[in-house]
């Protein structure tokens, strides 16, 4: 991933955040015959290896996890906020009118090697925990167990694990960090007007960016 040093996301918790917030990963990997991409709601254990294991399953009639080898390379990425950034909240297009638009956004990539686990009781501990952490905070959770258990053992041969220990984790967060000060204020306040959880939390983030450099600056 290409990295101007003003856009470099280097702390591993606050990647691990945005990846545990934004648990849906583009899971691209080396197949038989070219690069194969999935798309896979992944829960991160962070108490397994330095930068955490990624685990989630696909489905057994997907051909990917036969395909892995014991030294198959992976990639995860996780999306977190992002928006469309007008020149029109610049103000700078009104006073010397060089201004473009451009994209903000934050994003986390995770390396390692994958493997496929097929094993009953591996999954259904998976499916567990994944189900508990996004039931949580419903009225009425849903569980695992309240579904009939040959319903569940039928589901279950119909899966195949995938874990990749994170061996490396890179990140980006590009939130107008190269952006003129005036111009960096209005974007807070152009994202801030408008009703999407994205432009919010990018407003936070611009935000955040700006109150870094004035600590920085002497």
């Amino acid at each position: 991933m290409y990295l101007h040093p003003l856009h470099r996301f280097t702390d591993p918790e606050a990647l691990q955040a945005l990846m545990a917030a934004h648990p849906l990963g583009a899971w691209v990997c080396q197949g038989h015959d070219g690069l194969v991409a999935n798309h896979l709601p992944f829960l991160l254990d962070r108490g397994r290896g330095p930068l955490g294991t990624l685990v989630g399953h696909v489905a057994r009639a997907n051909p990917v996890w036969r395909e892995l080898g014991g030294a198959t390379p992976s990639v995860v990425m996780f999306q977190g906020a992002q928006s469309y950034i007008t020149p029109g909240w610049y103000p700078g297009k009104a006073a010397h009118g060089q201004v473009v638009p451009t994209w903000n956004y934050a994003v986390a990539h995770a390396h390692g090697i994958a493997r496929a686990i097929d094993d009953r009781d591996w999954l259904l501990d998976l499916v567990e925990r994944l189900t508990d952490v996004h039931e949580a905070g419903r009225p009425m959770p849903w569980r695992v167990g309240d579904a009939p258990a040959p319903f569940i053992d039928r589901m279950l041969r119909a899966i195949v694990g995938i874990e990749i220990p994170i061996d490396r984790l890179e990140g980006k967060l590009k939130a107008s960090q190269d952006e003129d000060l005036q111009d960096r204020v209005g974007t807070v306040h152009g994202l801030r007007q408008r009703a999407s959880d994205d432009a919010a939390s990018m407003a936070d983030l611009v935000s955040q960016a700006l109150e870094a450099d004035a600590i920085r600056r002497p």
